[in-house]
């Protein structure tokens, strides 16, 4: 719950009360709820079309596109749950699971014979493109498409005020669990 929840008018007087939470606004309760219906809305939205189109939930598609983007396509395992926000435990199941469908690999890390990396094959990446133009076609029909783009310039920005605001140093952030 992150509103007041229903009092006395005696109650929300009292001193006490101004010593607790610091309760959202009507507006700023609208403003998160419609966030919240939108944010669950989207990731279901996306993992059906990945699921369909491709076999894989949304999150695998991520880590694909990450190691796509990586130098001779491959990260270090550390690396990739800090680029893709997951716990090293979820993310070796996950590649657990990209292993069986030979989209990727893992490989000693050469400068750290305790770190590994994964490795994205030819057979990954070769998936990751057949799957792109319809996940950015979902991503486009959902989001950009609804959007002007001046609204969309400032979702962006908000999205980016948020984040920094998340992962200040020292955070308990999932890649480090």
């Amino acid at each position: 719950m992150t509103n007041r929840p229903a009092e006395s008018a005696a109650a929300a007087e009292a001193p006490e009360a101004e010593a607790g939470p610091r309760w959202l606004t009507e507006a700023e309760q609208d403003t998160w709820r419609a966030y919240m219906h939108a944010h669950t809305l989207l990731e279901d939205h996306l993992d059906r079309q990945l699921q369909r189109d491709a076999g894989m939930p949304h999150i695998y598609y991520g880590l694909l596109v990450q190691l796509s983007e990586a130098p001779r396509r491959r990260m270090r395992m550390t690396e990739l749950a800090q680029h893709a926000k997951i716990t090293r435990s979820r993310l070796s199941h996950a590649i657990a699971r990209l292993e069986k469908n030979g989209w990727v690999r893992r490989e000693e890390c050469p400068s750290d014979k305790r770190g590994q990396l994964a490795v994205l094959t030819e057979e990954g990446f070769a998936m990751l493109s057949r799957s792109a133009q319809g996940h950015v076609a979902a991503v486009r029909a959902a989001v950009f498409d609804r959007l002007t783009p001046e609204q969309a310039a400032q979702f962006g920005e908000a999205c980016r005020i948020i984040a920094s605001g998340l992962q200040p140093a020292g955070a308990d952030v999932p890649w480090l669990r």
